[in-house]
């Protein structure tokens, strides 16, 4: 599987915005697509999951609330929407993606993770 993220970019503290990822190759292999997200200095933290058909969701406490994921099963297509940004928020966002595996359907470790985007770099100003 491979995955193409976009969307990321400079955004003021209280804005919103949008990130896009792609899944292309063996799509059938990502049962789960997810987002986690990477501050400078600090480990990949997950951020929310969304599983490929049936849509159920999973997000980190840390966005529950304000932001909010979802997918488009015909263009292969992840989005996770986050609003009232915090400058905590700041990370390098990357798309990630897994298979079912013993009846596990999403992770927090990213060492769970099998295929992983090239990351888009976040930034939120006060």
């Amino acid at each position: 599987v491979q995955l193409q993220a976009s969307g990321g970019g400079s955004v003021q503290a209280g804005g919103s915005l949008r990130l896009s990822c792609v899944a292309s190759g063996r799509t059938d292999n990502a049962y789960t697509l997810g987002w986690f997200r990477q501050a400078p200095g600090k480990d990949r933290l997950f951020v929310a999951a969304i599983t490929r058909v049936s849509g159920t969701t999973s997000y980190a406490d840390s966005v529950k609330g304000r932001s909010s994921i979802s997918r488009d099963v015909r263009k292969n297509t992840v989005y996770l929407y986050v609003h009232s940004l915090k400058p905590d928020d700041t990370a390098v966002y990357y798309c990630a993606a897994r298979p079912l595996r013993g009846g596990q359907w999403s992770s927090l470790d990213p060492e769970d993770w099998n295929y992983w985007g090239q990351g888009t770099q976040v930034t939120v100003s006060s």
